[in-house]
């Protein structure tokens, strides 16, 4: 599990080896197209706006667009070309790209001696106590022959591990190694694509994959896994697989030697351990070579090492009367898992934790969210998209409290109560403080919370904000009133005194009715409200903020999420949703893939580059899209893009910047 108890195996391996006996590897940080921007920005003194603008221009996925050079960045930032400072920022940016910026440390990666590992390699303290950093990363240590052992964490672990804490707590117990196998429940979810928080199959490939794989046991999850991995899709092994498994194709070999491998995989390479045992088998290498090969296939710069293995291929294919196009195949989909493939041991303990943790959903899912929560940042999806999807399922949540909320979210019978650590901006130690004095005496009033807690103005002023000072009777705004008239803390003569006792005959004096009584402004309206929510916890539990302009969309024709599955292929559909997520890998040929979300469920769009072109900027920068295009349903519901706009276009009615994750 990560966090906190991946630091103990790691202060273990210190504590056995002494500090110059063990060491993390470095991670050598270089400039990047963000990070050079702004740097380069500050040094020439550039304004803080212009930096801003340039740098949100910048490259954020994975596909290289030929059409996106560096004077349309700054073009479309906005910026006085002009400014003789921006030619020099313009070579001084391309100057230090891939440079070193600075050196970090591997997540994971040590090295063990058996005598002094500073006698071999040179050490450096690290930034973080009790850990020593060696000063080369892990290739330069593995061409030296050192032996680097991985301790990685995952947070899914983690997570499982809580939901199970979580779930004693109510008196159920659960063992995941006695998980009941080919759990009905279970699968049906999977095979509905319901998967949002799910280990490794929560991805929009993976719920595009998983109606058409139909998963039933298993060895079909391990599969699932390894699939959706950018080796078998450059190796245009996905979609093979998927018409075999379906009876659409019959299951073929590239040469009959390859059945005894293959046979399992429906004649399609999946795992490496296959393609190891492929090149032994047709191209006669040694165990040696193959574990060369294996170096090569998850070497970071691999590419030149690739090209001297595919020639000792084709030779050994040669000499085995292997060649022409089945030698071609060969080489495609070996060469093709040097873009990563999994070895299917690992496919393996990866699809265990993927039931694991859908097994949990399906049957305790109130549980498993809240276990989710407590170990963000981790998967797919921001923890507002985990939250309108339990809700969804019907999860009940519970605002922040400071009478009752915990460091972290806990289950409040049936309901998730949201912690203290989702506040923005509120310190770990206030939050600490909270639960600590709320234990020793209950909070009779804001007056004696902010004197016992001792937050700043600031915190004060946030959970005044969120709603968490209701169950003294106050609205938002009378909180957020009495919490600007307490001004400064009333001091250490105070602090043992107690809640403040009524004056005058038990009547406070005017002076303080004055500054205690409700506030005079009026309550929040819904849409401040959730401004305030996502503003001071990153999400909210009340309405989504798709569902204030059904009304409108509808008479748009604007259709729903839920509304998809019961129109036709190939259909018009008009959708809208908050962008929780978007994608440009590099295997997508200049696609973007949008997830959308509305009050109902997820919407999956597919942009054209084209089109992608012509709505780039709504489609990088707007929260909340309305999309026109093509339905396509055969496999997976899909809108294929044709028109992209704003929700609405009324300024009066913005909504705060809605949280969602775009990977590269």
């Amino acid at each position: 599990p990560s966090g906190d108890r991946r630091e103990k195996v790691i202060q273990h391996v210190y504590t056995k080896y002494g500090p110059h006996g063990a060491a993390m590897t470095a991670n050598v940080i270089t400039y990047r197209e963000k990070s050079a921007s702004r740097e380069i920005g500050k040094v020439l003194e550039l304004p803080d706006d212009v930096v801003e603008n340039v740098s949100r221009q910048m490259r954020r996925f994975e596909w290289h667009d030929t059409k996106d050079t560096f004077d349309a960045r700054l073009e479309r930032a906005g910026v006085d070309r002009s400014d003789l400072r921006l030619k020099v920022f313009a070579r001084l940016f391309h100057d230090i790209q891939d440079l070193p910026r600075h050196l970090g440390q591997h997540s994971g990666g040590m090295i063990v001696a058996q005598g002094r590992l500073d006698e071999v390699v040179p050490l450096q303290p690290a930034s973080m106590p009790g850990r020593t950093i060696v000063q080369w990363d892990k290739e330069d240590c593995a061409d030296l022959g050192l032996i680097k052992v991985d301790l990685l964490g995952l947070g899914m672990m983690a997570a499982l591990q809580d939901t199970i804490s979580i779930l004693s707590g109510t008196g159920v117990e659960v063992d995941i190694a006695h998980l009941p196998p080919d759990d009905p429940k279970t699968y049906a979810m999977l095979r509905a694509a319901d998967t949002v928080g799910v280990f490794q199959v929560e991805s929009r490939a993976q719920m595009a994959t998983l109606p058409r794989m139909k998963p039933d046991h298993f060895y079909d999850l391990v599969v699932e896994v390894a699939i959706i991995r950018p080796g078998p899709i450059v190796g245009q092994m996905v979609h093979p697989y998927l018409d075999r498994r379906a009876g659409r194709k019959p299951v073929e070999y590239p040469h009959p030697s390859l059945e005894p491998i293959l046979k399992r995989t429906l004649g399609v390479p999946l795992f490496q351990e296959q393609l190891l045992r492929m090149a032994m088998t047709v191209a006669g290498f040694t165990g040696g070579e193959a574990e060369e090969l294996r170096r090569a296939m998850g070497f970071k710069r691999s590419e030149k090492r690739m090209a001297e293995i595919e020639a000792k291929l084709r030779a050994g294919m040669g000499r085995n009367g292997i060649d022409g196009a089945v030698q071609d195949q060969i080489v495609k989909s070996i060469a093709s898992f040097a873009l990563y493939g999994f070895p299917e041991s690992h496919a393996a303990s990866f699809a265990l934790l993927a039931y694991a943790s859908a097994w949990l959903r399906a049957h305790h899912h109130a549980a498993f969210v809240c276990a989710l929560l407590n170990n963000q940042p981790m998967g797919f999806y921001h923890p507002m998209t985990l939250v309108k999807d339990a809700q969804r399922h019907g999860v009940k949540f519970l605002p922040v409290d400071v009478t009752k909320s915990e460091v972290v979210c806990i289950l409040e019978g049936g309901p998730v109560r949201l912690g203290l650590n989702y506040v923005t901006s509120l310190r770990a130690p206030a939050a600490t403080a909270i639960v600590d004095e709320r234990t020793r005496r209950p909070f009779a009033s804001i007056e004696d919370f902010a004197r016992r807690t001792k937050l700043h103005a600031d915190e004060l002023e946030r959970l005044a904000s969120i709603g968490a000072f209701a169950p003294f009777d106050l609205t938002r705004r009378d909180a957020l009133w009495q919490v600007a008239a307490l001004g400064r803390p009333p001091g250490p003569l105070f602090d043992a005194a107690g809640p403040s006792p009524p004056l005058r005959g038990g009547q406070r004096d005017a002076a303080d009715e004055a500054i205690f009584s409700p506030s005079l402004l009026p309550e929040m309206s819904t849409l401040e409200r959730l401004r305030a929510d996502i503003m001071g916890t990153d999400l909210t539990i009340g309405p989504h903020p798709v569902a204030r302009f059904r009304d409108q969309l509808k008479q748009s024709a604007v259709l729903r999420a839920i509304d998809l599955p019961h129109r036709r292929d190939g259909d018009f559909v008009r959708v809208a949703g908050a962008v929780i997520c978007r994608q440009r890998p590099g295997t997508a040929k200049g696609f973007l893939f949008l997830t959308l979300e509305d009050e109902t469920g997820l919407v999956n769009v597919i942009v054209r580059p084209d089109q992608f072109d012509r709505f780039r900027r709504l489609l990088t920068d707007a929260p909340l899209l309305r999309v026109d295009g093509v339905l396509q349903s055969k496999e997976g519901i899909t809108v294929r893009a044709m028109n992209v706009s704003l929700i609405n276009e009324e300024p009066s009615e913005a909504l705060p910047e809605i949280p969602a994750r775009s990977f590269r």
